[in-house]
């Protein structure tokens, strides 16, 4: 059974949530429509012309891109100029388009953490500070012969985190009161006649992203025919998550080292250095695409060098003056998302049998000759 579109998205969200991206990105469905069977995903970083002929050549019926393809709003679609003719091939093949931008680059294990891994940096912490989980406690009440059922389907579902602890709860055994009325079927008790059944309060804490699973996975683990629960908002501040990672090498090395390791694990073959080649470094802040503007972040956050793309001169001058190294390797270094993306992705829809498969785009979008 294949996934419908809506439900290959529903997942891509879970990965990377919507509410993650900055106030006015370009995210989420730009082209087509998710009402139709999805049999072959496209994962890409750019939709080129020569992305979509990749697209209609593997039959894919969605791609997933990290570039948005709608800008601003179209006054019109030429299909003799450029973007009218990409816009026209999509729709001609009934291919969906579907943007994450800066929401995968802020989630927990997006293009940042991915980048972060690559040179295996430790102790990451986010370079900008965007976005703040918001808490709810999540109360329960659930007979005792299927209280560890219910709690363990919560846990696996994202919920009981805080901090880095996980499976947390707090479980209180009472008697809980009801009568079944006409119509009912229930699984304890009889029509008209009032029941007292062994429960067990069962509280955890839950973050918005994932509240919906969490819900969800409780109630079709409950017994009852109607599951009585409650959901309390909570003062307390949740995860924090942020553009860019901050983080440590295993062992200090030279900017000429890092140089020759950033160029290997992102699959570059040159890049711009600003600063001293031999200067030993070894806190790390990295940010996938455009980085100009957070060189101080970097410098804020105590970082010796910033990995990033799109350095300009005078950001480079200014950089050399208050001490930072830079390292420029190209806004597409963000390509470490489409292998990424792709697993991740396939692994959701392994979990839930959908035999929907999903692809890395093998085409290469750097615009940039080196020469």
């Amino acid at each position: 059974m294949f996934a419908k579109g809506q439900a290959v998205v529903q997942l891509m969200e879970e990965i990377a949530p919507k509410a993650y991206a900055v106030p006015d990105d370009k995210i989420g469905l730009q082209l087509g429509t998710l009402n139709k069977e999805i049999r072959k995903v496209l994962v890409t970083l750019d939709v080129t012309d020569a992305v979509v002929e990749e697209a209609i050549r593997q039959q894919a019926d969605l791609i997933i891109a990290h570039h948005a393809i709608i800008f601003r709003p179209l006054p019109h679609i030429q299909t003799d100029t450029p973007a009218g003719r990409l816009y026209e091939k999509l729709i001609k093949h009934d291919i969906a388009v579907y943007i994450a931008h800066t929401n995968l680059d802020v989630t927990k294990g997006g293009i940042n953490d991915m980048m972060a891994d690559a040179l295996e940096l430790g102790g990451t912490v986010p370079l900008d500070e965007v976005y703040t989980e918001r808490l709810k406690k999540l109360v329960v009440f659930v007979p005792v012969t299927h209280a560890d059922k219910v709690r363990d389907a919560m846990f696996q579902a994202g919920g009981g985190w805080i901090g880095n602890y996980s499976h947390c709860s707090f479980n209180l055994e009472g008697t809980g009161t009801f009568m079944p009325r006409e119509g009912t079927d229930p699984f304890i008790g009889e029509q008209g006649k009032l029941e007292h059944a062994s429960e067990v309060r069962i509280e955890t804490v839950v973050t918005q992203s994932v509240e919906r699973k969490v819900v969800q996975a409780m109630i079709k683990a409950h017994p009852y025919e109607e599951v009585a629960y409650d959901l309390y908002p909570l003062e307390l501040a949740g995860p924090t998550l942020g553009l860019g990672r901050v983080g440590k090498l295993p062992e200090a090395m030279t900017l000429r080292a890092l140089c020759e390791k950033v160029k290997k694990v992102f699959d570059v073959p040159a890049l711009r250095l600003v600063g001293e080649p031999e200067r030993v470094v070894r806190k790390v802040a990295v940010l996938g695409g455009s980085g100009s503007r957070y060189v101080r972040h970097a410098l804020f956050a105590g970082a010796d060098v910033l990995v990033t793309g799109d350095i300009d001169y005078h950001t480079a001058h200014d950089a050399l003056a208050a001490g930072i190294a830079l390292i420029d390797p190209g806004h597409n270094v963000e390509k470490i998302m489409k292998r990424g993306v792709a697993e991740l992705l396939r692994a959701r829809l392994a979990e839930r049998k959908w035999k929907t498969e999903v692809v890395a785009s093998e085409i290469h979008t750097e615009p940039f000759l080196f020469i």
